[in-house]
């Protein structure tokens, strides 16, 4: 009879020793399985952070000198304009005009102001139209001559309305001022203008800016539409160009 419990208990043992070794190889393959995924997991992670870094890199990062304003600098301010434009011209925005157009046109000095201004645009919350003029004195060059074309003119009256000119940036001024004179010539209600840059150039013309987004240093300046020789506009940023690619060096 001990010989009978005797066998009972090996069997029972074995039957033990069986069980946990089965449990611990599903412990050993749960464990390797969570190894592997971790692993596969961290590597994702590192490529797509390595695509990321990649991916931020914009063509005409290496032709800037130093960025003045981030992508998000610029959205805000863009914002805050918007919505001081919004406040101002209020009042205004619903009057009666002679050929019934909206009371308020915004204008964009193409090609430079086009980005702006439609950004600029979607933070008003105003009833307004959008016309567009192309003035040109610069060429391929990098100051100014003085000497201004209209290349395009507005398509829209302006008469008894009010005009916001959105401009890129106010440099010499001289272009800017050519401008005034030939849109005051058409009688409207009000012209104001809202510039994102204005050069601290001790040169420039006397104009007033009733909006500004940024006082910025007299360099040359590009990305967001501003641009040397047509390249840079698409850069996110606003930043300094290096002085070797405009010099030829």
């Amino acid at each position: 009879m001990a010989s009978l419990f005797g066998a009972r208990d090996v069997v029972i043992s074995c039957f033990s020793m069986r069980r946990y070794a089965i449990v611990a190889g599903a412990l050993f393959m749960d464990a390797k399985l969570h190894f592997q995924v971790s692993t596969e997991r961290e590597g994702v992670m590192a490529e797509m952070a390595s695509t990321a870094a990649c991916s931020s890199v914009t063509f005409g990062d290496a032709d800037v000198e130093e960025i003045l304003y981030s992508e998000q600098a610029i959205h805000e301010r863009v914002a805050q304009i918007g919505q001081q434009i919004t406040e101002d011209y209020r009042d205004v925005a619903y009057e009666e005009t002679p050929h019934g157009d909206p009371a308020i046109l915004m204008v964009s000095v193409l090609r430079g102001a086009a980005i702006y201004m439609s950004d600029l645009a979607r933070q008003i919350d105003l009833p307004f139209e959008m016309d567009y003029m192309a003035v040109s004195s610069y060429g391929t060059g990098t100051k100014s001559s003085g000497v201004v074309r209209i290349l395009k003119d507005l398509t829209s009256n302006i008469e008894g309305r009010h005009v916001i000119i959105a401009e890129d940036i106010v440099d010499s001024g001289l272009t800017l001022k050519y401008l005034l004179r030939v849109l005051e010539s058409r009688n409207p209600a009000s012209i104001t203008i809202a510039a994102l840059l204005k050069k601290q150039n001790p040169e420039q013309a006397e104009i007033d800016c009733k909006y500004v987004g940024f006082e910025c240093p007299d360099a040359f300046i590009v990305g967001y539409g501003l641009d040397y020789a047509e390249r840079y506009r698409n850069l996110p940023y606003i930043g300094i160009l290096k002085p070797e690619v405009y010099q030829g060096k």
